[in-house]
């Protein structure tokens, strides 16, 4: 089913997203790792896509050569397998980063024929050691125009797309408000709703959520959430992913930082508190990134919905 239809449906429900596995994970303990969300019915599971890498290999005469890398399993084969174990539908990512337009052709061809419904749209990041984002030669600058050119190429209108976006903006964007219309941009190429980067200030995405509507901006936005889960994430989420960390749970944090259990516990009830507030906010939905782990997610969701 189309996420805008499940919007349109059922009232404020838990969403879930998880990573493709390393090669080294089989099928059945991927899919073992899934199934105590099952739990929770949730109405989809979204899967992100994970640009190949590159890596300097040493060759015998004491010189390197560079080949491309692929780490993890395909999202089209994690999509595969979820769809078939649980009957439950899935939202692959599909990303600029990487990729021609070609390339992004087959995908949607792989996934039509697996019967998805639904993709999200996003530009993905740079290289490692890359300062700038550089798209593939005859690939996408921007998510904008693989919105676009998702819609142009669905005759039937058989996709419902997504989009990421930052309720304390890009780390590329000058400022909030520009953030915003390149997000309108997304929204007026064909975008049908919106999933936003994890933050910990619900604050800050009442605000993004205001100027979005002022900006024109009507489409469904799902606000993203990621429990804490140790103390050394409170310099490795801003770091990999430019957002601030309140001051109180910092200092909650900093208190118990040799406690790795208190921790935990402090990032889950954080999340916790989060999750109701908006809820009682009138969300359509929170969306949680397991980032391969769902313990404290499940405890989440137990208590809120």
């Amino acid at each position: 089913m189309k996420i805008s239809d499940i919007l349109h449906r059922q009232k404020q429900f838990a969403s879930l997203e998880i990573v493709p596995p390393q090669w080294s994970i089989s099928r059945a303990e991927l899919l073992d790792s899934i199934r105590p969300l099952m739990e929770f019915n949730p109405p989809y599971i979204n899967v992100t896509n994970h640009r190949d890498e590159y890596v300097f290999e040493a060759r015998p005469d004491g010189s390197y050569v560079r080949k491309l890398q692929r780490r993890r399993v395909s999202q089209t084969a994690v999509c595969a397998s979820i769809m078939e174990e649980f009957k439950v539908d899935t939202v692959p990512h599909i990303i600029c980063a990487g990729v021609s337009r070609e390339q992004v052709f087959y995908e949607l061809s792989d996934f039509r024929y697996l019967g998805v419904e639904n993709v999200m749209a996003l530009r993905g990041d740079c290289l490692v050691g890359e300062k700038r984002f550089t798209p593939e030669p005859g690939g996408y600058a921007y998510a904008s125009e693989l919105v676009s050119d998702i819609r142009a190429s669905d005759s039937n209108s058989s996709l419902c797309i997504g989009v990421g976006a930052y309720p304390e903006k890009h780390f590329e964007a000058p400022n909030l408000e520009t953030d915003i219309a390149r997000l309108k941009q997304k929204a007026d190429a064909g975008a049908d709703f919106i999933i936003t980067q994890m933050f910990f200030d619900n604050e800050a995405f009442y605000r993004f959520e205001r100027l979005a509507r002022k900006a024109g901006i009507s489409i469904p936005i799902i606000p993203g959430i990621k429990p804490i889960s140790n103390y050394r994430q409170l310099s490795l989420l801003p770091e990999s992913f430019a957002i601030d960390i309140p001051l109180e749970l910092t200092r909650e944090l900093e208190a118990h930082k040799s406690d790795r259990q208190a921790c935990y516990e402090i990032g889950r009830e954080w999340a916790e508190m989060q999750t109701r507030d908006l809820l009682a906010h009138g969300v359509p939905a929170v969306h949680f990134y397991t980032m391969g782990k769902s313990e404290n997610i499940i405890g989440v969701i137990r208590k809120c919905f």
